[in-house]
């Protein structure tokens, strides 16, 4: 069966901390980060797209800038859990999927890079 797959990226800024950390996390400091999201569908729309960008990005974006120029500390959930590059992803995938799965589109994957090394890729599959 063919699968197509659609990523949009978005950047965004934002502080942390982590409680418990033993090293220099424990500090607040901040990353610039790039978000890659993923949709895929079996099957293109009438129009012979996965999903319009004109529709999933502003979604993604109002997701997105929920976190963007944050001390993420104090945003729910993350002034309760820490947050983490995992602990983030698996809330911007389970935030933007609620939002853009359907019955033929569903969100595969979510990649946040929080430095030009490191990254964490979160899916559900």
């Amino acid at each position: 069966m063919a699968t197509y797959t659609v990523r949009v990226t978005n950047y965004f800024c934002g502080a942390h901390r982590l409680r418990g950390y033993r090293g220099d996390c424990v500090e607040m400091h901040g990353h610039n980060y790039q978000l890659t999201t993923e949709l895929s569908a079996s099957a293109l729309d009438e129009l012979g797209m996965v999903v319009d960008f004109a529709y999933a990005r502003p979604i993604i974006d109002r997701i997105v800038n929920q976190l963007d120029h944050k001390f993420f500390n104090e945003v729910p959930p993350f002034d309760k859990i820490n947050p983490t590059a995992e602990n983030i992803s698996a809330w911007l995938y389970k935030q933007i999927s609620a939002e853009l799965n359907s019955d033929r589109v569903r969100l595969t994957s979510v990649t946040l890079q929080e430095t030009p090394y490191e990254s964490v890729r979160y899916s559900e599959e």
